[in-house]
This record gives C-alpha cells, sequence and structure tokens, in this order.
C-alpha cells in the first residue's frame, strides 16, 4: 500500500487463503500460514523484498483491546469531562475551534441522539462529528435494549470526553476492523487525510508481546508520519498494571503507548472538589485485580533521546534499557470516573481510554491558543527535565505504584510527568520551538 505523502512501502493483504499466502511466501505444507507469532517475521520473495518494510493482514483474531474500566453502582466520585477540563486548568478562551481532532474507533458504534442529549445536558452544542468509514467497518451501534458492547462503550465515551473538552473542534471518527490490516489503514487514512488532524486519540492497544513486528514497523511508519506532518498522536498506556495481563510475572507495557513517535496516557485517582475547583490529591490508579495504570519499559523500542535525562530505571527485573512509558496521565480510576450517555442510559468508566481523549482535546486548545499545531509532542516536554524535579506545566503524582514501578518526583514509569496544568503548560510550550523529526 503506497500513499503519495511520506509515504513508506507496506504489504497489505485483505485476504488470507493458505494456497494464495503459501505460493508468495514460499510457505510450505505444514507451516504457519495465518499469522507470524510474535517475534518472527514474514519471509518477503526476493523480487520486492528490498522494497517491502513489513507484513501485515495474516495474524488472526482481534488486535486492539479497549482501554476502560467500568464498575457496578455509583462510583464514589462522578466528574463530567467539563469538570475534569476545570480541574486540570484546560486554557480559558479556547475551545479547540478550527482543530481536527481524529478518533479511531476499532469495530462498536454510537447513535446521534446519545451525542445529542448528552451534551445537551452539559450546556454544549453537539461537536460537529464525522464519521470514515475503513476496510468494510462502518457505525454500528448494537440493540438499544441490550446491554452495550465493549467496543460501543468505547466508541461513545472517546467521543464524549473529547468533545465535551473541545467542543469547538471537528471530530473525524474512523471506524476500522479489529485486524493488523484495518487498524493499519485506519491510521494512514488519518493522519494522510486533508486537513490534516491536530490530534489523533487511540483508547486500545495490547501487550508488546502480542504484536508482531510487522505489525510494530508498519505503525511506526505511520506515526512517523504523523510526527513529519505535525500530527499529535495520543495512545493509552493500558489499564493492566505493569503486568499488562502477561502471566509471566514480568513487567510489560502497551503497544502503541509505547512508540517513542506518540504521547503515552497512564492513569491516575483524582480526589478533587469540581465546585471549588481544589484537587484534594491525585495518586496512581491502582484499585488491585490488575485494575491499574499501565506504565514500564519498553522490550521493543531504545530509550528516545528526548528521554535519556527523566530518569528512565532499568526494566524490571533486568539491567536493559528501553523507551519510558507512559508520558503523562489524567484521571483514570473507574472509582473516580467519567460520566457518559450510552442507549439513553448514564453510565460511569474510568480507565486510560477516557484520560487518552482527555490529552488530545488538551493538545488541540493548546495548537489552537498557539497558532500551530505541535506535532511530535514528548521531546517538547521533556526539553528540560531534571529527573526528581517536577516538571514545569504538571501535577506531579508521587504516590502509588502500579505493581512492578512505584510513584516518585518528577518523570516515573506510573505516571510519567503527571497530570496537566493546561494553563501553565500553554506558558511553557509558547517559549518552545518543535523539534525537526525528519532527521
Amino acid at each position: 500500500m503506497t500513499d503519495g505523502r511520506l509515504s513508506r512501502p507496506v504489504v497489505v493483504l485483505r485476504e488470507s487463503r493458505p494456497a494464495a499466502v503459501a505460493r508468495f511466501f514460499g510457505t510450505g505444507p505444514g507451516e504457519d500460514t495465518a499469522g507470524a507469532p510474535a517475534g518472527r517475521r514474514w519471509r518477503v520473495p526476493a523480487e520486492p523484498a528490498g522494497a517491502v518494510r513489513s507484513v501485515v493482514g495474516l495474524a488472526p483474531g482481534p488486535r486492539a483491546v479497549p482501554m476502560f474500566r467500568t464498575l457496578p453502582g455509583q462510583p464514589r466520585l462522578v466528574y463530567t469531562p467539563v469538570e475534569l477540563g476545570k480541574l486540570y486548568a484546560f486554557p480559558e478562551g479556547t475551545d479547540g475551534t478550527g482543530q481536527v481532532l481524529a478518533v479511531v474507533t476499532v469495530t462498536g458504534g454510537w447513535r446521534r441522539e446519545d451525542m445529542d442529549a448528552y451534551f445537551a445536558q452539559l450546556g454544549l452544542r453537539t461537536p460537529d462529528i464525522r464519521t470514515v468509514e475503513v476496510a468494510g467497518a462502518r457505525n454500528a451501534p448494537g440493540p438499544v435494549g441490550e446491554p452495550p458492547s465493549p467496543a460501543d462503550i468505547e466508541a461513545v465515551l472517546d467521543l464524549q470526553v473529547a468533545g465535551a473538552l473541545a467542543p469547538g473542534a471537528t471530530l473525524v471518527n474512523y471506524f476500522a476492523p479489529n485486524t493488523d490490516t484495518g487498524i493499519v489503514e485506519a491510521l494512514r487514512a488519518a493522519v494522510h487525510a486533508t486537513p490534516t488532524p491536530t490530534a489523533i486519540s487511540l483508547s486500545w492497544g495490547s501487550s508488546e508481546r502480542s504484536a508482531s513486528p510487522d505489525f510494530v514497523a508498519a505503525l511506526e511508519d505511520v506515526f512517523q508520519d504523523a510526527a513529519a506532518l505535525g500530527v499529535t498522536v495520543c495512545a493509552a498506556a493500558g489499564d493492566a498494571g505493569s503486568g499488562n495481563e502477561e502471566d509471566d510475572g514480568g513487567a510489560h507495557v502497551n503497544h502503541p503507548a509505547s512508540s517513542p513517535h506518540v504521547l503515552a496516557v497512564g492513569g491516575t485517582t483524582l480526589v478533587a472538589d469540581p465546585d471549588s475547583g481544589t484537587i484534594h490529591s491525585e495518586t496512581v490508579w491502582n484499585a488491585g485485580s490488575a485494575r491499574a495504570t499501565g506504565g514500564g519499559v519498553s522490550e521493543v523500542f531504545a530509550l528516545p533521546a528526548w528521554q535519556e535525562r527523566a530518569g528512565v530505571p532499568h526494566r524490571y527485573g533486568t539491567e536493559e534499557t528501553g523507551r519510558g512509558v507512559p508520558d503523562v496521565a489524567a484521571d483514570a480510576d473507574g472509582g473516580t470516573g467519567y460520566q457518559i450517555l450510552i442507549n439513553g442510559q448514564t453510565a460511569f468508566v474510568g480507565g486510560t481510554s477516557p484520560a487518552t481523549p482527555l490529552w488530545a482535546a488538551l493538545v488541540c486548545r493548546l495548537a489552537e491558543a498557539l497558532g500551530r499545531p505541535l506535532g511530535l509532542l514528548p521531546p517538547l516536554l521533556y526539553q528540560d527535565i531534571v529527573p526528581g524535579r517536577v516538571p514545569q506545566g504538571f501535577r506531579d503524582v508521587v504516590a502509588g505504584d502500579n505493581g512492578a514501578y512505584a510513584a516518585a518526583p518528577g518523570w516515573d514509569p506510573t505516571t510519567g510527568l503527571g497530570s496537566p496544568d493546561g494553563t501553565a503548560l500553554l506558558g511553557v510550550l509558547s517559549g518552545r520551538t518543535a523539534p525537526d523529526t525528519t532527521r
């Protein structure tokens, strides 16, 4: 698959009949033709091999997992996105006007009447929401009379959080099948859209160990294009603590949050009074039973130059270094959850899923105020980082853990640089110049 701007060759197969795959890749009888396992790359025939970076579309089963949590009954605290925007001091006088916020949804769907009712409750007009259907996926919510599926909850919460916090932005919702091919195609469509999006929100992912090298390489090409085009990609750091649902007793991070070309978003437990705007406490989200923010050190990506002075530790139980996750954080505890509306009913959700569109909306409002896109944001955020010191523009989170890693002053592998002080962050970014991401 090729594209006219900043493209790199990727082979995308929309069908995986064993005979056709075997002919193309030269696999023999009895060899795996359904999907190369993690850690192995497909053998590309000699003639096109020099032009092919990765092969996607052969791995069976779903690729992405929604990064949200629900709790039965009423959480102990509930915030609307608007209240969180005030608590996190999103810049006044901004609403995302002139910006495009893309949301990539993996299956699922939403109803216009839910959107209209939800934003009316918040005293807002329904944002301009547009849909783009990729590779056969479509906006297909389940029946109203049945409990909403996880995919539907994800689709609804992403748009409601993003739209409430950046109501002036145009929201473009890309629907993708939950396959390697579908995800790659949807992301390419979003990154290379006209107009170029300011931010892309990805509230899903999976452990790095479950992603094939070809899928990782294909997404990395897209994320590098995004950085070169000035697009900020925000990705959820995960909801299963440092183990990230692996059963080997080790520590593992979420992908695509682990990419050095995205802004990885972790989670906190926020106890605050929205009426007074007072934050009483903010700690690492860890509700036990593997309900905790993801975070740690990548096994796939090397430590980026812009993170070298952040104090990223060795990966748990090893002497190996790597990209530290997350970069930033926001409220994610289901017990201090986000209020949404789905199938005509109020629901409460937590997880790094809603924290991710919160950050994407903040990026849009910062870009509006600055008059320019932010592009690859982490190098700007880490520019003056000093280990153990609270970075400017953030609320430092210094209490709690996600299993293998504990919070500490400054950057740490639970909540990154911390939760935002949007107004202070605007002041910081106004004096910083985006780095050259093309080298």
